[in-house]
């Protein structure tokens, strides 16, 4: 599976099928090829797909403890689709990745076809709430062994043992930290916009998601059950 050096890092991604291209970005703690597992055998029939782990992620080597921020994987996408050489693109983002595909859209909306942004918040309670209790590698261990193995076992073969505990320490302390968009910030995102989330997300509530819609230019909402 191919690298690209860009930003730094060595950016590990998978790409497959033919046609326009399409990014696809994962949500904290997992990986494009496992999160996005279920729609790639009907993506890839109608887009070359680039699945890239993101620093600190899976095959994607970082350090947290130099440090780890929301605003590296904005940067971190714009120098992989530069490498690339992806004029123009489709983005796909799930909760974190979402959040990352909705920064570019504000910053570089010339850039982008479209976009699909699935279980991304723009507020910064209940998701601060809801990472401060549940993004404890101490809690994980304690009382979701599974889900801590499953890191482990993710992220711990290239970032080095333990590493799944400081990047979960790290999403939680960026999650609770990290400034949102304003009204304002928002209304930079001119391009076709599909918001998917869930009716009962702990993370992002519902009617944050119908909000949300109303304060894009161009944006439509799925609602799943």
């Amino acid at each position: 599976m191919p690298e690209l050096s860009a930003n730094g890092l060595d950016i590990h991604y998978t790409t497959e099928g033919d046609g326009p291209p399409l990014v696809l970005l994962h949500a904290a703690t997992s990986s494009a090829t496992e999160d996005w597992a279920a729609q790639r055998p009907v993506l890839r029939q109608h887009f070359r797909l680039y699945m890239p782990d993101a620093r600190g992620h899976a095959r994607t080597r970082w350090d947290t403890d130099n440090g780890w921020d929301r605003a590296m994987l904005v940067q971190d996408l714009a120098a992989f689709v530069d490498g690339l050489g992806l004029e123009h693109f489709h983005v796909a983002g799930l909760s974190m990745g979402g959040g990352t595909a909705l920064a570019y859209a504000m910053r570089q909306p010339e850039r982008l076809r479209s976009a699909v942004i699935a279980a991304a918040g723009v507020e910064k309670e209940p998701r601060a709430s809801v990472a401060r209790r549940l993004m404890d590698p101490e809690r994980a261990e304690r009382e979701d062994p599974a889900w801590a193995a499953s890191m482990a076992r993710r992220h711990d073969l290239v970032q080095g043992p333990g590493a799944w505990r400081k990047l979960l320490a790290a999403i939680r302390d960026d999650t609770i930290a990290a400034p949102m968009p304003t009204p304002e910030d928002l209304r930079l995102a001119r391009i076709p916009i599909l918001l998917a989330y869930g009716d009962r997300d702990p993370w992002v509530p519902l009617e944050q998601a119908v909000k949300l819609r109303r304060q894009l230019p161009d944006a439509r909402l799925f609602v799943s059950p």
